[in-house]
């Protein structure tokens, strides 16, 4: 793992391979860690960069950031010019889909493609992702959803298969949330992102130029409209191709690792590099 100073915040991240810059952006209450199968295939034609956002991983973990749309735009444009990145391609899961489409939102000319995992991505929220931010708001929810044994139960829904949950997996997605102040960062960033933001991104999707690839797994029970939301993504940006992988659940990256990394790979390395290529590696 390395890390950059963002606006006094201590930033998290993996790092592997040369050429055009490719960021990938977790969700909750994932971090990086979730990427790291993922990252070596697209590692052989691409600079790829795995965050761990803040409130997350073993990034700072702030109290009073409000985990809003505009907080996270922030913290990506310092990242992004730490590491000296001027043009990016976006690999987004679960609550990093928004955040980085509204990233790519603010700025388009940056972006040279955009891979969507399983993510939301409308303003129009199933009935489970409404009952998800009521319970980062109730205290009782809140305490039980942050603590070891609720972290167990959001990664065991997000797999189609429960027994695929290793004892490695599941100390790695705890390790972060071992304080009371860590736990209450990442409810907080359970509800941060304001809906208008959700409605900015939906009015902007059928203006996007840039090449798109979405792949999900289709037994999500975290996001049971995923193949909706799929559907209508295909409506909205007809250049985008949509993959689903049936055996899969919300957490695709544990399930097929092999199978996301070289799909994403494939993709990124079709993106033309001549106008995408990031600036010097710095060593951090």
């Amino acid at each position: 793992m390395k890390q950059v100073e963002v606006d006094g915040l201590t930033v998290a991240y993996r790092e592997q391979g040369e050429g055009p810059a490719v960021l990938l952006l977790h969700g909750w209450p994932t971090s990086s860690y979730l990427w790291r199968d993922v990252m070596q295939p697209i590692a052989a034609a691409n600079r790829v960069v795995a965050v761990d956002l803040p409130g997350f991983g073993a990034s700072s973990k702030p109290l009073d950031a409000g985990y809003g749309f505009d907080f996270h735009a922030g913290v990506l444009d310092g990242f992004l010019a730490e590491l000296e990145i001027e043009r990016v391609a976006l690999a987004v899961h679960d609550l990093g889909g928004p955040i980085g489409l509204d990233w790519a939102r603010r700025n388009p000319d940056r972006v040279t493609a955009l891979a969507l995992l399983n993510t939301l991505i409308y303003p129009e929220f199933s009935s489970a992702v409404l009952a998800f931010v009521e319970a980062c708001v109730k205290p009782e929810t809140r305490e039980f959803l942050s603590s070891p044994e609720g972290l167990k139960a959001a990664m065991e829904l997000g797999l189609a298969d429960p027994a695929r949950l290793s004892d490695e997996v599941l100390a790695a997605v705890r390790e972060p949330f071992a304080t009371d102040g860590a736990r209450t960062a990442l409810m907080d960033a359970g509800k941060g992102l304001e809906p208008a933001g959700f409605e900015r991104i939906a009015a902007w999707l059928p203006t996007i130029e840039f090449p798109v690839r979405a792949i999900y797994g289709a037994q999500d029970k975290i996001l049971p409209d995923i193949a909706e939301t799929m559907t209508r993504l295909a409506a909205d940006i007809p250049q985008a191709e949509i993959t689903a992988l049936p055996d899969c659940g919300h957490f695709l990256q544990e399930e097929s690792p092999t199978q996301i990394g070289t799909l994403l790979a494939d993709f990124f390395a079709a993106v033309p590099s001549s106008p995408s290529r990031s600036l010097p590696n710095p060593q951090h």
